[in-house]
């Protein structure tokens, strides 16, 4: 998994409970966080003054303190992320990689009204679940697991073989 991927489930994540995207500032606070840059060297890559970036910097760590429902600092970031996404974070070539569990039964606080329950909605969301049994198979998940974590049937798991 790339800094994208990560970028995108925090933002959805922000997204669900407080109806707002992450600016391009907060998703280069979080990225330059997750590389263990300083206030000052995010501050140079988008020009701005580094009290500027740290401030945004304590404002976005308050707003995922709230988001994620527990203290988040620029030295727990990593943690919390893993924690709440099912995120296998390394540093290992500066990449992130990992998981996303895109099914959670945990509610949001908050519904998200932008998603209607139509049947088209409801279509596109199978057919999300669908293609992400391939990615799941690689990360070596079984077809049970898969099943179980998707919310679909083990032969829904077994057909997208079939499909391939």
């Amino acid at each position: 998994m790339d800094i994208r991927e990560v970028l995108e489930f925090v933002d959805q994540v922000v997204y669900d409970k407080t109806g707002k995207r992450l600016n391009d500032l907060q998703r280069g606070i979080i990225e330059g966080t997750l590389n263990r840059q300083k206030y000052a060297e995010i501050a140079d890559s988008y020009r701005l003054s580094e009290g500027h970036v740290k401030d945004r910097g304590y404002e976005l760590l308050q707003m995922l303190s709230d988001v994620f429902d527990e203290p988040v600092d620029k030295h727990n970031l990593k943690s919390v992320l893993e924690r709440k996404g099912n995120l296998n974070i390394s540093f290992g070539d500066n990449n992130i990689m990992g998981y996303i569990n895109i099914c959670s039964d945990r509610p949001t606080s908050t519904p998200n009204k932008s998603l209607p329950a139509t049947p088209d909605f409801q279509r596109d969301q199978y057919q999300a679940k669908i293609e992400m049994v391939g990615k799941l198979r690689q990360f070596g998940l079984k077809d049970e697991q898969i099943a179980e974590l998707l919310g679909l049937t083990l032969e829904e798991v077994k057909q997208v073989d079939s499909e391939d």
